[in-house]
């Protein structure tokens, strides 16, 4: 895994030494903020490749952080890793839905914290179905450019919409299950919930409603998603 640069934001000390310590011995380079007004003013001086943060922070919190950086088009695609003691499935879920891409908590095993950390920079890494411009029913993908148009207007994706919507147009009308999705698209489902497909299929279509393509992302009731190149 090549080095990356990640910042960890954590108001308990010793948590974050742990965390940063393992981070730092598997040869990354490691930021500190203790809570969410210092991390801002640390991400106008530049983006790491991933965040990591705590829900419980002084002021304002992890998981409203979250939902301010996905509000912002310089950091609505920064990948964000939470690692937290809030253990309850609708926290998690509401993480989720907020834009974390990975949800991890406490107490928790350093070698699985580092192993998930990778899993989801390689996430980011390009990984796409089709070389070539994908084009159906109006809809163009292009992987080369990382742009999607429907005529003349261009849609504004995050990176792993892009790659989701590029799986399903290059396999038009077939369906495919959460666990495929996960497979293809993510590269691995070890750490992942099924329901983070879901997730990410709602703000796939959620970008697509301006213009008119939502209902070609389909929910194939008790099997998974397809993409509709028929018009009904």
């Amino acid at each position: 895994m090549p080095a990356a640069h990640i910042l960890v934001i954590e108001s308990t000390p010793a948590i974050q030494e742990l965390i940063a310590l393992n981070l730092g011995m598997a040869g990354h380079q490691i930021s500190r903020a203790a809570d969410a007004e210092t991390a801002l003013l640390m991400l106008e001086d530049g983006l790491p490749d991933l965040v990591l943060l705590d829900w419980n922070l002084p002021g304002q919190s992890g998981l409203s952080l979250v939902r301010r950086l996905r509000a912002q088009a310089r950091t609505r695609n920064l990948p964000i890793m939470m690692v937290t003691a809030r253990c309850g499935e609708p926290d998690k879920i509401m993480a989720l839905e907020s834009g974390a891409d990975d949800y991890m908590t406490k107490p928790f095993s350093p070698r699985e914290m580092v192993a998930r950390v990778h899993c989801l920079l390689r996430r980011w890494s390009p990984r796409t179905t089709a070389d070539a411009p994908v084009q159906l029913a109006g809809l163009r993908l292009d992987p080369g450019t990382q742009r999607v148009t429907a005529g003349a207007r261009e849609l504004a994706l995050g990176r792993v919409e892009f790659k989701l919507l590029n799986f399903l147009m290059s396999h038009p009308e077939r369906v495919h299950t959460r666990a495929q999705l996960l497979d293809q698209v993510w590269g691995s489902a070890a750490y992942l919930d099924e329901r983070t497909v879901d997730t990410h299929v709602g703000r796939l279509r959620n970008a697509l409603q301006p213009s008119g393509y939502r209902q070609r992302i389909e929910t194939v009731r008790g099997s998974g998603y397809r993409f509709v190149a028929a018009q009904a």
